[in-house]
Parts: structure tokens; sequence; C-alpha cells
């Protein structure tokens, strides 16, 4: 139960990033769903791959590289979902930023047990 009611609230945190940012849209909330959901698949299966692969520069940056993951790993699930779009880098930037601390709040309220 609490998996579904995650998922609903990185699907509206998602809405509401695409309304404070300009360079990200959604085109309704069936988009934003399906966009929460191939995210969370992205960064459960892609990202401890690219973190893995990127490990010697991750040390280098003090782990400020897993920021530019984010990031394309965001515009990625925008490529992939339609009725999502990311313009460019930055929107992705700070629209991955922004879903991660959100998503870390979430997560936080959720279980805190």
């Amino acid at each position: 139960m609490k998996l579904l009611l995650r998922w609903i609230l990185n699907a509206l945190l998602l809405v509401g990033i695409a309304q404070l940012l300009d360079g990200i849209q959604l085109t309704g909330i069936y988009a934003a769903l399906i966009s929460a959901l191939i995210l969370g698949l992205v960064n459960a299966v892609i990202k401890p791959i690219l973190i893995l692969l990127t490990l010697p520069v991750n040390i280098l940056t003090l782990g400020l590289f897993t920021l530019i993951i984010n990031s394309f790993l965001f515009w990625f699930t925008a490529t992939i979902v339609q009725g999502f779009e990311v313009v460019w880098f930055w929107p992705a930037f700070f629209g991955a930023l922004l879903m991660t601390v959100g998503s870390s709040i979430i997560v936080t309220v959720l279980y805190k047990d």
C-alpha cells in the first residue's frame, strides 16, 4: 500500500516540478504516473550500473557526478514517455534535483517507523 502511495505522490511531485520549471512539460496526470513509474524503474536498474561504470569520476568529484547521472536519467525518461518533455540540460538538472529531494522527503514521511 505504501508503494502505491509513494508512486502517486512522486507523480504529483513531478506535476509540481513541471509547473515550477519552464523547460519541463507534462500533458496530464496519466503522463505523470507513467513517468514516475519509468523514472523509478530506470533509477532502480540503470542508475547502479552507471554509478559503477563512472566510479573513478564519481570519486574524483566527491560524488557530485551523481547529479549529472540523475539529470541524464531524468532526461532519458522524458525521451521514453510520450507526454513528458524536458527541453535541455538545465531543466533536467534542476528537475532531477527537486525530484530527488522531494522523493527523499516522501520516503522519510511514509516510512518513519
